[in-house]
C-alpha cells in the first residue's frame, strides 16, 4: 500500500524553512531588556539629523516609533507622535522614527523623504528598507512604539494607533514623563 501523500514532502520543507525562520528571528523585547542600538550610522540612511547612536542617547528617555508611510493607521498616528516631540523634547525625549516598508515602493529613499515632508515629520527618520532593525527588536507591527529608560532599557511598549487627547495616548504619555522625571 503506498502511503505517499503528493506533497508532503513540500510540506516537510516548508515546515522546515518556518521553523530555521522562527529560529533566527528575534523574540518581542522585555520590559528591562536592554534595545538593540541602531543598525546603521550611514549618513543617507537618516532624515532630519546626522546619524544617532543609541549608546549615545543614554541619560535621556528615546521613544522609537515604527511605521511605514503606506500604512492608514501610521499617517493617522502623525499627528498625535508630532505632539509628542514638540511637548516632551525640551524636557529631554528623543523620538526616532523608523521607516520599515512593507511594499517595494515604501523602500525607496526618494518616497520615503518625500511623505516625510508632506506629512511634515521633522524629528529623526531612521531608513530600515531592508528591516534590519525591525527585526532586532522582534517588531511586528506599523505602528509600533518603544519607549526606552534613560539607559537605554525597554520601558514600555504600544502597538497601533495613537491619537491625540484619547485615554490610550494619555496613559502612553504618562510613561513618558515617569522617564523624563527619572532624568
Amino acid at each position: 500500500m503506498n502511503t505517499h501523500v503528493p506533497g508532503k514532502s513540500a510540506l516537510l520543507l516548508l515546515a522546515l524553512a518556518m521553523l530555521a525562520g522562527a529560529a533566527s528571528a528575534r523574540a518581542e523585547l522585555a520590559v528591562g531588556e536592554r534595545v538593540p542600538g541602531f543598525p546603521s550610522q550611514a549618513t543617507g540612511d537618516w532624515l532630519n539629523t546626522d546619524p544617532l547612536v543609541l549608546a549615545e542617547l543614554r541619560g535621556r528617555p528615546v521613544l522609537i516609533e515604527f511605521w511605514t508611510f503606506g500604512c492608514v493607521n501610521c499617517l493617522r498616528t502623525v499627528p498625535w507622535l508630532r505632539e509628542v516631540a514638540q511637548t516632551y523634547q525640551e524636557r529631554g525625549l528623543v523620538v526616532v522614527s523608523v521607516h520599515t516598508p512593507e511594499f517595494p515602493q515604501e523602500g525607496v529613499a526618494a518616497n520615503v523623504r518625500r511623505a516625510v515632508e508632506r506629512l511634515r515629520i521633522d524629528y529623526p527618520v531612521l531608513l530600515d528598507p531592508e528591516a534590519r532593525y525591525w527585526n532586532a527588536l522582534g517588531n511586528r507591527y506599523w505602528p509600533a512604539f518603544y519607549l526606552l529608560d534613560d539607559q537605554g532599557r525597554l520601558a514600555a511598549t504600544a502597538i497601533g494607533e495613537m491619537h491625540v487627547g484619547t485615554q490610550r495616548a494619555r496613559r502612553f504619555e504618562q510613561e513618558i514623563e515617569a522617564q523624563l522625571a527619572r532624568q
